[in-house]
């Protein structure tokens, strides 16, 4: 037995620009019921889930996919936890928390993650799918008797449950608090605890500056230092590596687990794996359909949780939620692809600013090779990235190549009012529908879904999707591709890593990649290039190394230490001082224990 989930995307929903195809072609409509009907009041289509049979038709023959049906396992419709609304998304399930432990939410974006938070958190209540009468606290009491989360809500129904969250767009902090940081931290300082997390999280030199002029990475460490300093009983982190480099997720992993060593109950959106693998101590992992439903799935450890997730099946529920598992290479076998033949050189090359100075030793980008580069924050990546794409000049040396190169910067901004299919045809330089660049680039980023929407109202995910998208249709030599993973969960960064490593390699292309998701870097650079030196004074960044090489050097500059997970072999961080973490210092191989 099954039941029906019908949702209906709103914005891509437009009845005036289509022949209402979904009404006129659904079978039960034609046999003189209303399945799917027109509503007047907010000109969208609206479906019937009791009576469609859910044949997909509607699906099928929507313009602008629009449309989604699932057909879900009838059982599941007693563990309905909320509804926003009539064919709107709907959560099945809640995420259990424990007291003392870091708990990792990992799923697709549009998922459900925000829905768990703002129901976790008090800021939601459940309405345990019944929209249309939502239930009262009794109620919901009843429904969660005899489960660990029955005393969690009763604190909520009764005022008494405090929370503290890390919100994901950082940035509104500037919106809503007009102040400096240091004030900032005086109002929301209960634990006394702003002076440690300043100095935990490298935020000395930030206290005096007003939120508005400062970074992303620095705005997201103050973020998470504000909500670690509140004395809650549930503490919730959204997205908190997002603009930090590798060396500031470490710092904000650490504080993240010192909550959970008071005993306090941590929750953490992460899409980042290796951070996520490094600071929980399970994982609860949410599949379904983006934007229509999410399934909460039953607690994992850290380690099978990921895996389990990277393979697509949950083997406790029987449920396949993904067609393809993601797999990892245990060998480099970068001479299968990359040639000996440069697509472009570059000489020692110098740029100085008023207080920062940048120096870059002469290197090479191979045809068919991925470059990735790694380093700090503040050490002149995007610099680099900018002097070889010709978009700055060098002070001292010269780049006289004649390749074409096409940039996507690190920030994105959706401030205009464009179609997003207008804006990849002007990239590609005609129509884009049912050409080759379609099929290579566009659909398994699934990016056609969006060539309606207008780039003012995407999501980050989705910007930074067909921003990506946008460059890759350019007809140039080498794609230069600054932070590509912001904003995308972890199956589009594992779809984006690879669909860029098949695209340089199978067209003789080449690519440059700056990144602080070391997983990501390990799973699409052929070669490497570290930046040393001190963040906002001074960086320098060495010759192209080979991948192993060049891992090895950067995880020895962490003080961490990788080895190859034995089930999915993906990269895992070692606990820090653990056996294989003292073993692998000792013998020098930061990269893989062989």
């Amino acid at each position: 037995m099954t039941h029906r989930v019908a949702v209906l995307d709103k914005e891509n929903c437009q009845t005036k620009k289509c022949g209402l195809e979904c009404i006129k072609y659904c079978p039960v409509n034609k046999m003189g019921s209303e399945c799917i009907v027109l509503n007047e009041e907010t000109a969208k289509a609206q479906i019937d889930e009791n009576i469609c049979n859910g044949c997909g038709i509607c699906v099928k023959v929507c313009p602008f996919d629009a449309i989604t049906i699932v057909n879900l396992a009838e059982e599941l419709k007693s563990d309905k936890i909320h509804q926003y609304g009539q064919n709107a998304f709907r959560l099945y399930k809640i995420p259990s928390l424990k007291k003392g432990q870091v708990m990792g939410l990992l799923g697709r974006n549009g998922i459900g993650k925000s829905t768990v938070v703002g129901i976790l958190s008090g800021n939601l209540r459940p309405n345990l799918g019944d929209f249309a009468s939502p239930p009262e606290w009794s109620q919901i009491l009843k429904h969660f008797q005899g489960t660990e989360l029955k005393p969690h809500f009763e604190k909520i129904a009764n005022n008494e449950l405090k929370a503290s969250i890390k919100p994901q767009q950082v940035y509104n902090l500037a919106k809503v608090f007009d102040g400096t940081a240091k004030e900032l931290f005086e109002k929301y300082d209960e634990r006394g605890k702003a002076k440690e997390l300043v100095q935990q999280l490298g935020l000395q030199n930030s206290l005096e500056n007003r939120l508005t002029d400062l970074s992303g990475g620095e705005l997201q460490r103050i973020a998470v230092a504000v909500t670690a300093s509140r004395e809650s009983d549930f503490y919730f982190f959204d997205e908190p590596s997002s603009y930090n480099d590798v060396f500031q997720r470490i710092g904000v992993a650490r504080v993240i687990q010192d909550l959970a060593k008071i005993g306090k109950s941590v929750m953490v959106v992460e899409h980042d794996l290796t951070l996520l693998d490094y600071l929980s101590d399970f994982i609860e992992i949410l599949y379904g359909e983006p934007a229509a439903y999410g399934i909460v799935a039953s607690m994992l450890s850290t380690k099978v949780g990921i895996n389990v997730f990277l393979d697509g099946y949950l083997p406790n529920e029987n449920v396949r939620f993904r067609d393809i598992a993601f797999k990892f290479d245990a060998v480099n076998t970068i001479e299968e692809f990359v040639t000996n033949e440069n697509i472009m050189t570059y000489p020692n090359l110098e740029k100085k600013f008023t207080n920062f100075s940048l120096s870059i030793e002469a290197g090479r980008v191979r045809k068919r090779e991925v470059l990735g580069i790694v380093g700090a924050n503040a050490l002149g990546k995007t610099t680099m990235m900018k002097m070889i794409a010709g978009v700055e000049k060098p002070d001292s040396g010269n780049i006289e190549s004649k390749v074409k190169i096409a940039y996507k910067p690190q920030y994105l901004t959706n401030d205009y009012d464009v179609d997003v299919i207008t804006l990849l045809e002007k990239a590609h330089g005609g129509t884009i529908e049912e050409t080759p660049e379609e099929e290579i680039i566009v659909n398994p980023m699934k990016i056609k879904k969006l060539y309606n929407k207008s780039i003012k109202n995407l999501s980050g995910g989705e910007l930074q999707k067909v921003a990506i998208g946008a460059c890759l249709l350019q007809k140039v030599d080498i794609y230069a591709l600054d932070e590509p993973s912001a904003f995308l969960d972890v199956e589009d960064r594992i779809a984006v890593a690879k669909l860029i490593q098949r695209y340089v390699r199978s067209y003789g292309k080449s690519a440059i990649i700056v990144d602080h998701d070391i997983q990501l870097m390990d799973l699409i650079s052929d070669s490497i290039v570290i930046f040393h030196g001190t963040p906002g004074r001074e960086g320098h960044a060495t010759t192209p190394k080979p991948k192993v090489e060049g891992m090895n050097e950067f995880l020895k500059s962490l003080e961490m230490t990788y080895r190859r997970d034995e089930t999915s072999m993906r990269p895992r961080v070692n606990k820090l001082e653990s056996r294989l973490d003292r073993e692998q210092k000792q013998s020098g191989k930061f990269y893989y224990r062989n």
